[in-house]
């Protein structure tokens, strides 16, 4: 899919410049030839007036002879000493110019320091042998990039992620999505990587943030790996029928750090071996091409496919190397060698991918005659077989944990265990799906169609995350959306926040009516005791006042009696004494039976007002046993009530206490969410003052 063109400019813009160029066109060519250093003109007489004595054909120190190119370029018994255009990695200029020992010429002083320039430039300029020779510059990566040796587990300190200095500028951006050509997950970090026109997308796979644009002015990517140690990515791809490359870059950086290959058409297929140390890549030519990521150098060729190489992919030990083609055609190769290890037959349509389970024993291969198959290491037997899409699968890729992810021309994405049990089937995409991966922690599925969708989903549920843009908008425009997305969030935010307050308070309104029945329930005992207590001596009292009040009443009684009879015999005497008049002692004797009566009539009112007395305190008695009566009624209550005022009031409690929190929880969550958009509307800000003009 080749971006948007624009008739005149393509057309006519090399014309212009040709005719522009034109007229100065000679005198370029001849500064050029005149400006180039060669061996012959150049170099040779200062290796003969300093060198030629200890390194000619008589007597070839060290297996290095330096009167012919031919020799020299061969070298000596140590290998090498002319690397074309990396002067510091050429050991001739090493030693002439004393940075490296044994320095030469030997027990002398450095030789003039314009015939060591001379050198340098010579070397820098290709090594031309004349000046009608062609530059032999090796294409030697920016720093060393091979491993030592292959760590299979994850490497120390935290996994490499993008630079927050990328840009996030898309190169090119077009009306509308084009076919997903290429997708990579990285083995250890939250990171994808979308290829699209001209350009490398890398997203957070979390997060679904755009981390930074990777130009591929090459054309459109067609493959994208990650380096087993995920710290580089591999692009390969170009131009139809024109052109092919594959680019590395440094994941960390961004830098873009080393190109190999120089096919006449696209880059279908590529990978880089596990150490690091070779690229393989595959497309129309047929063929396979291997080079060293040392210099650049083509190291093999491998001719056994007979239609376009399709699928390829190195070991995760490094050992082996699968490759598939068109025309079904399957094979394993010893990765160092070339040697054919195993041919793998069974599939009937073309090898669209290939994935090696992490343990290298087992090879997954997906096929437009619909199925995946597993292929064991030892014998090169296939071990497993099924029908994965209808009409061709397209896509297949191992997890760490033995999984595998797929999709096809049914428009579907599976997920799989190793037996080829199905394990998930995400929402069907609108067209052919044609790329999918896991992330780096099996918890995601990334997969891509036709059209330039992109999903997200879930691995466990198969729950659609998110999507990410194979065709993201100019810097400017998405700082309008998320800047307007960031205002409506942080009213609502306010809103919430105060819904939030609210529940607090209900909360902590509930608890404190809990704590209060709780209380309540604590001190139950205690009241039934006291009002027991009351009732009881209520009790006794009422039974004092009603045994007071008999012995009253008995006495009153009694004394009514004696009263009477007191003075009826008081009355008797003073009838008898008024009758005499003249009895002096009858009398006293009246006198004093009236003194008795009266004594006895007192003696009786006091008695029937001590029954008065406790009638009254009979009746407060009587009240008092009543309300007791009462208390210990309302304590019984209580003890049955409380337990279940007490659960009421601990649901309640416990609902507002969930509201609360639940309204808590979504505010800050919320508020992460904000300060992610802050921060994307601070990183949009910052790259709208760098951003490139996007590309038409």
């Amino acid at each position: 899919m080749q971006p948007k063109s624009y008739f005149p400019m393509r057309v006519f813009w090399p014309l212009i410049v040709a005719l522009a160029l034109a007229s100065s066109a000679g005198h370029a060519a001849d500064a050029k030839k005149a400006s180039k250093i060669t061996f012959d003109e150049h170099v040779l007489p200062i290796l003969r007036e300093n060198c030629l004595g200890c390194h000619n054909q008589d007597k070839s120190r060290g297996g290095l002879v330096v009167s012919n190119y031919t020799t020299l370029m061969t070298g000596g018994s140590s290998g090498e000493v002319i690397k074309p255009g990396d002067p510091d990695s050429s050991r001739l200029y090493l030693l002439v110019s004393h940075k490296q020992q044994p320095n030469m010429p030997p027990k002398s002083a450095m030789i003039p320091a314009e015939s060591v320039e001379t050198i340098r430039k010579w070397i820098l300029g290709g090594a031309l042998e004349n000046a009608g020779s062609k530059a032999k510059i090796i294409n030697k990566p920016k720093y060393e990039i091979a491993l030592s040796s292959i760590n299979k587990g994850k490497p120390e300190g935290p996994p490499p992620m993008p630079s927050p200095k990328l840009s996030l500028e898309p190169l090119v951006r077009t009306t509308r999505a084009n076919a997903l050509t290429a997708l990579a997950s990285s083995p250890w970090a939250p990171l994808v990587a979308v290829g699209g026109q001209k350009q490398v997308l890398l997203y957070h796979s979390d997060t679904l943030e755009l981390l930074g644009v990777l130009p591929f002015p090459e054309g459109v990517p067609h493959v994208l790996k990650f380096s087993r140690n995920g710290g580089l990515l591999l692009a390969g791809g170009g131009r139809s029928a024109k052109s092919g490359k594959v680019v590395v870059w440094s994941v960390a950086t961004g830098e873009r750090i080393f190109t190999v290959g120089d096919e006449t058409d696209l880059v279908l297929t590529a990978d880089i071996s596990a150490d690091q140390t070779q690229i393989a890549l595959g497309g129309p030519s047929k063929m396979i091409r291997i080079y060293s990521t040392k210099d650049g150098q083509l190291l093999r060729e491998i001719k056994k496919h007979t239609d376009w190489v399709t699928a390829l992919e190195y070991s995760p030990d490094g050992v082996l190397l699968a490759t598939g083609d068109r025309s079904s055609g399957l094979y394993v190769w010893e990765a160092f060698t070339g040697r054919e290890y195993f041919s793998l037959r069974g599939h009937t349509g073309m090898i669209t991918d290939v994935s090696w389970r992490t343990d290298s024993n087992v090879l997954a291969s997906a096929s437009e005659d619909t199925t995946i198959r597993l292929w064991e290491m030892e014998n090169g037997g296939q071990i497993k077989e099924w029908g994965a899409h209808g009409g061709g699968a397209l896509s297949v890729k191992f997890t760490r944990d033995g999984r595998l992810v797929s999709c096809g021309r049914d428009q579907v994405t599976k997920a799989w265990d190793q037996n080829g049990g199905q394990q998930r089937v995400f929402e069907a995409f609108p067209d052919i799906a044609l790329r999918s991966t896991f992330t780096h922690d099996g918890s995601r599925v990334v997969a891509g169609d036709w059209t330039g969708q992109i999903r997200v989903w879930n691995a466990a549920d198969g729950k659609l995350l998110g999507n990410l843009l194979a065709n993201p908008l100019p810097v400017t425009e998405r700082l309008a959306i998320v800047t307007k997305e960031l205002l409506a969030r942080e009213v609502a935010q306010n809103q919430l926040m105060v819904s939030a307050a609210a529940s607090q308070s209900a909360a902590q309104k509930a608890a404190e009516e809990l704590a209060a029945a709780q209380k309540t329930v604590a001190e139950t005992p205690l009241i039934v005791k006291m009002a027991g207590d009351t009732l009881a001596k209520a009790k006794n009292a009422i039974d004092k006042t009603t045994a007071a009040l008999a012995t009253a009443q008995a006495q009153v009684t009694a004394r009514e009696v004696l009263a009477k009879a007191f003075a009826e015999a008081a009355s008797k005497v003073k009838d008898a004494a008024d009758r005499a008049k003249t009895n002096q002692e009858l009398a006293n004797a009246a006198a004093k039976s009236r003194e008795i009566a009266d004594q006895a009539a007192a003696e009786l009112a006091a008695a029937q007002k001590s029954v008065a007395d406790l009638t009254i305190v009979a009746k407060v008695d009587a009240e008092q046993l009543a309300k007791a009566q009462q208390n210990v009624s309302a304590a019984n209550s209580t003890v049955s009530v409380a337990p279940k005022l007490v659960e009421a009031k601990a649901a309640a409690a416990r609902a507002a206490a969930a509201k609360a929190a639940a309204d808590k929880a979504t505010a800050d969550q919320r508020a992460a969410t904000l300060t992610t958009i802050r921060a994307q509307v601070d990183k949009l800000r910052s790259a709208q003052l760098v951003a490139r003009p996007p590309e038409k």
